[in-house]
């Protein structure tokens, strides 16, 4: 009852949508606690371990901790040793903190200093009292997140440990990534809500409210955005970008897009903006990127060229999600859309990433900008249920009344479940005129 009525007081109006920190914070516990109870048994049955250690030092935090802590915690203290022990035959689920204190109201203290002065030790005891078959831990080649076990923390961890519990070490991660990557439908609900919240500072930031043309420049919105998502309470995990093309200037390569910035530019009649910008809210990111245009004197709508290179964009994204297919990995679903797109004579680029609890999640990545070819291991990751994604991609448009090439360059937050493929809350499909 107290999640729903929190979801009618933010979704009022644009302002009224961010909660008090107090409601955050509630609404944030009761999410962590239905992920702690119903979807962590299900992913620790799944990837076939039956214990997790989490183990983690106060500002060193290992990643996937981080996405454990409650509300009221915003780090880890000393050392902080998280044990999670899972018994399908009798369907319970074991959330313990080798601490001097319970983590949140969902992880039980079960370290009595006084009675065992050393915390290994007292790990020792809590795994050999459960007897486990595996051990997970938090190491990986590949993905960052789930590597989040510094040298120190293991090194120690397997001095502790007997031989015959030494022995049942396993990389966690698969754990770790289903973890990160898995989104319960209660998380889904706030997610439909913090997009639209994107979507409506990017159309007031694509508007006369924001910018006056031969006067406002490129920088100026981007503070404004920043300024907006501060004044609402949020956060905003990367500083967004707002870049121009026109008739006149030549295509910049994606190097020179991706690493070396646009520059500040007055905006003027005439110019295609696009912005590339995302918010956090209560342990969830967004990342957007649309673009709108400029009207020159006397024009009342987007030049009709524009509207067909958009098209062309959001035909790329028809085919990129069209494939999503569980099971299949990050590189088989790139190398297949873009063959698609190639195909139907399009000049498609997918750089696609996971999404939610960080901005650059755990699970497939299906392309990067400079690795249209495949990306070796997270690209070899495959997809599953329940996952979210920046369908983040472009194609090259040859535009004969500017006597060049643009790129309309896209990215939304969609939804892969049971039901398939959507957006999570709708995209694009037209260029936005600033009036």
């Amino acid at each position: 009852m107290r999640f729903t009525v929190l979801f009618l007081f933010i979704s009022v109006s644009l302002s009224a949508q961010i909660l008090s920190e107090r409601d955050r914070a509630s609404l944030k516990d009761e999410i962590l606690a239905d992920r702690f109870n119903n979807l962590l048994p299900e992913l620790m049955d799944k990837t076939d371990i039956d214990m997790w250690l989490v183990i983690s030092r106060e500002y060193n935090e290992d990643p996937v901790i981080k996405t454990m802590l409650p509300a009221t915690w915003l780090n880890a203290r000393r050392r902080t040793i998280l044990v999670f022990y899972r018994n399908k035959e009798q369907n319970t689920i074991e959330k313990l903190a080798v601490a001097r204190y319970n983590v949140g109201n969902n992880i039980t203290s079960a370290w009595d200093k006084e009675k065992q002065p050393n915390q290994w030790e007292r790990l020792v005891e809590i795994i050999q009292e459960r007897n486990p078959k595996k051990i997970g831990i938090n190491m990986s080649t590949y993905f960052g997140i789930a590597d989040g076990l510094v040298q120190t923390d293991y090194a120690e961890l397997k001095e502790a440990l007997p031989d015959n519990l030494e022995s049942k070490l396993v990389s966690a991660e698969k754990l770790a990534i289903a973890w990160i990557e898995t989104r319960t439908e209660k998380e889904m609900q706030l997610y439909n809500q913090l997009v639209k919240i994107t979507h409506d500072i990017i159309a007031e930031a694509f508007s006369e409210k924001v910018i006056t043309p031969g006067k406002t420049t490129t920088d100026d919105v981007v503070w404004w955005m920043r300024q907006k998502v501060t004044d609402m309470g949020l956060e905003t995990w990367f500083h967004p970008t707002i870049d121009v093309q026109r008739s006149d200037e030549a295509l910049k390569s994606h190097i020179d897009s991706f690493s070396n910035g646009y520059g500040d530019k007055v905006i003027i009649p005439g110019d295609l903006l696009h912005c590339d910008f995302g918010v956090t809210y209560i342990g969830l990111n967004t990342d957007c990127q649309q673009h709108a245009y400029v009207p020159k004197a006397g024009e009342t709508a987007v030049p009709d060229f524009l509207v067909k290179a958009f098209k062309d964009g959001n035909r790329v994204q028809d085919i990129f999600t069209n494939n999503f297919v569980e099971g299949k990995t990050g590189n088989e679903i790139l190398l297949k859309s873009l063959a698609e797109g190639k195909a139907e004579g399009l000049r498609p680029a997918i750089y696609t990433h996971p999404l939610g609890t960080y901005g650059h999640s755990a699970g497939p990545t299906i392309g990067m900008w400079d690795s249209q070819g495949g990306v070796k291991g997270t690209g070899d990751y495959p997809l599953y249920k329940n996952t979210v994604y920046a369908i983040e991609l472009n194609t090259t448009v040859t535009i004969p009344e500017w006597k060049k090439d643009i790129r309309i360059m896209l990215e939304e937050a969609g939804f892969y479940g049971e039901k398939g493929f959507r957006y999570v809350n709708t995209r694009q499909e037209k260029i936005r005129l600033v009036e």
